[in-house]
């Protein structure tokens, strides 16, 4: 029976709380990049707060599948790792509750997520975009608000261009007014020049109403014959003259049926009834043009008789040269065989021409109908995947807040966008398979979520930078260095007496250890990778010096404390393979390039080992006369 426990509430409460504004944030921004875009076609035109609002909800209702994954993204990141910051993430698996079971309240609630996304794709989706694209073309033909700007040029009125040098904005007059008109074309131009003027729109905002005051007129006369060198023109000068000019400052919607071939105005099942129908009509007339070439084209148009039939026969001709017969026609023959090739294989040329062109036309349409077939199936799974990255990472990272979590979700989400675009655009323009491209960031991403949910189950150090830090330290073979600091309580002081026969016997064993291995000498580079065996006795040394030093640590005598941070850290290992597994390292040994580098490492760890045990003993001898000079 499935119970909903507190806890599953507390996360679920935790999670969309960060969600509901995540999302708002998410899409306010994609909306904001999508207005950037169109800004152009809204400036300076007056539209209504009507049509700002029908623009603005339309967009936003478009907007919502692309805003879901980022949004979810983020709120995942900020939830786990606020519950990481706060340790109740450590709390709820210190309880015996996995990672999983964590998220499987929230894994519920995004699927229900992906539906709601489907939905507003396949539904919501194809009706908002008609509207908005409707809305926007019907935007792009409405004529500019009427505003002359001073000292330039105002070619917003067709056919005109207006210059006027100044304007008394209250009372609506220009000054120094320059007028072109080009409604006649550009040769039989009207140019006007008055002293001030004014001009208005009438009350069915279908006209311009010029009122212009002491100026004049010029105006080209067409030459009634173009060898005329010297074109009349008639100059006005007038004191009051008044002009009407066509100007449809209203507001008109185009009709919505021009989306109705588009691929973002259709359901999945238009979509596929679309796909169908497109293919069916390629295949036949693919078909019909296969005919109609090898019917023509290709076809042997050789008119040969009963005589030539028989000639040929007598002949007994199986193969000809065709470069033979050509050679021996005449001249006049030979150009009439080359005009007609060419004049034949232009006009099959400019055939195919044009019926690729019909039928890249279709093929283009197809992808475009086939891309948003698909499009609508990955931003739905798209929050899915990003949700399993966001929870895994939010607990491996364990930053809450508005920092950290930003910057990862957005690092993130920009890879995503750059597969995504770059797999819709292959698909689209037919360099890739339709639905290889679309779901290459699906397949790129998922598998990234499925390791860190992995990772983050098992408390993995994956993004821990100590962890890289460390390994580049033991490749690199750089060591870490001691920092023991006197302790605050101590319970238990060294035993003074028994120390110096100590460090003697372990001085004692590092010079007979380095005198048997001989560790500044090469090793033998085929033993080398075939030996197994760990050397029991620097572990053995390592361990006696371990102790040794974890027993003085807790002195008082601070010159002692620095005494031993002069014992170096052995690596136990290092001096004797790369790897740990067997066969591993005899691959290493054979792949002679990696082998070499390996070979070269292990012979410098010996030779630092050996210079290690020439180190353990000097400070041995440093230990001691600490101890008798200071601690007796």
């Amino acid at each position: 029976m499935l119970r909903i426990k507190k806890l599953d509430i507390f996360i679920l409460k935790s999670f969309c709380t960060l969600f509901m504004g995540t999302f708002f944030i998410c899409l306010f921004i994609f909306m904001m990049q999508f207005l950037w875009k169109y800004v152009d076609e809204m400036v300076g035109k007056g539209l209504e707060m009507s049509v700002l609002a029908q623009f603005f909800f339309y967009s936003a209702l478009t907007l919502v599948p692309a805003s879901l994954p980022l949004a979810i993204l983020l709120a995942a990141l900020i939830t786990f790792g606020n519950f990481g910051e706060r340790f109740e993430l450590l709390a709820m698996k210190a309880a015996g509750i996995s990672l999983l079971k964590i998220m499987r309240p929230l894994i519920v609630f995004i699927i229900f997520i992906c539906g709601v996304s489907f939905y507003f794709q396949n539904v919501i989706g194809p009706e908002a975009q008609t509207k908005l694209w409707t809305l926007l073309i019907s935007m792009k033909q409405k004529s500019p608000e009427l505003d002359i700007p001073e000292g330039v040029f105002y070619d917003e009125i067709e056919g005109y261009n207006l210059y006027v040098k100044h304007k008394n904005r209250k009372t609506g007059m220009l000054y120094d007014v320059l007028i072109y008109n080009f409604e006649k074309g550009f040769e039989n131009a009207q140019i006007i020049k008055s002293d001030s003027g004014r001009l208005e729109m009438t009350a069915d905002k279908q006209h311009l109403y010029l009122h212009l005051y002491d100026g004049e007129q010029f105006e080209n006369l067409k030459s009634q014959n173009m060898n005329q060198k010297n074109v009349p023109y008639r100059r006005e000068a007038f004191r009051e003259k008044h002009a009407i000019i066509e100007f449809n400052s209203d507001f008109n919607m185009v009709d919505a049926g021009i989306m109705s071939n588009q691929s973002n105005s259709k359901n999945m099942k238009m979509l596929q009834a679309g796909i169908d129908s497109m293919k069916v009509q390629n295949d036949s007339v693919g078909r019909g043009y296969f005919k109609e070439a090898m019917n023509g084209t290709y076809k042997i148009t050789a008119d040969l008789k009963k005589a030539d039939t028989l000639k040929i026969e007598q002949a007994h001709l199986g193969e000809y040269n065709v470069d033979s017969l050509f050679n021996v026609a005449t001249l006049s023959q030979k150009q009439k065989i080359i005009s007609t090739a060419v004049n034949r294989a232009e006009s099959a040329g400019s055939d195919w021409s044009f019926k690729s062109y019909n039928i890249s036309q279709t093929d283009t349409s197809l992808r475009r109908h086939m891309t948003s077939w698909h499009e609508k199936l990955t931003l739905s799974v798209a929050c899915l995947i990003f949700f399993f990255i966001g929870a895994p990472l939010g607990g491996i990272i364990r930053k809450g807040g508005l920092g950290m979590p930003v910057v990862v979700s957005v690092l993130i989400f920009i890879i995503y966008y750059i597969i995504n675009n770059t797999g819709y655009k292959m698909a689209r323009d037919g360099q890739w398979i339709v639905w290889m491209g679309m779901w290459t960031s699906t397949a790129i991403l998922a598998p990234l979520g499925a390791f860190l949910t992995y990772k983050s189950n098992n408390d993995s150090v994956v993004l821990n930078a100590d962890a890289y830090v460390n390994w580049f330290k033991r490749i690199l073979g750089i060591r870490s260095m001691r920092h023991l600091f006197r302790k605050e309580v101590i319970i238990h002081d060294p035993d003074y007496t028994h120390l110096p026969a100590d460090l003697q016997a372990l001085s004692a064993d590092c010079r007979a250890y380095a005198e048997k291995k001989a560790l500044r000498r090469a090793p033998n580079y085929f033993k080398l990778w075939m030996a197994g065996a760990n050397d029991e006795e620097i572990e053995g040394i390592n361990e006696r010096l371990e102790s040794l030093v974890d027993e003085m640590s807790n002195t008082k005598s601070i010159h002692l404390l620095n005494a031993l941070n002069n014992y170096p850290i052995i690596p136990v290992s290092a001096h004797l393979r790369p790897f740990r597994n067997y066969w591993l390292n005899l691959a290493c040994g054979l792949l002679v390039p990696i082998g070499l580098f390996f070979y070269f490492r292990i012979w410098a760890f010996r030779i630092r080992l050996n210079k290690d045990m020439e180190r353990i003993i000097k400070t041995n001898e440093d230990v001691q006369k600490i101890i008798e000079t200071n601690l007796k």
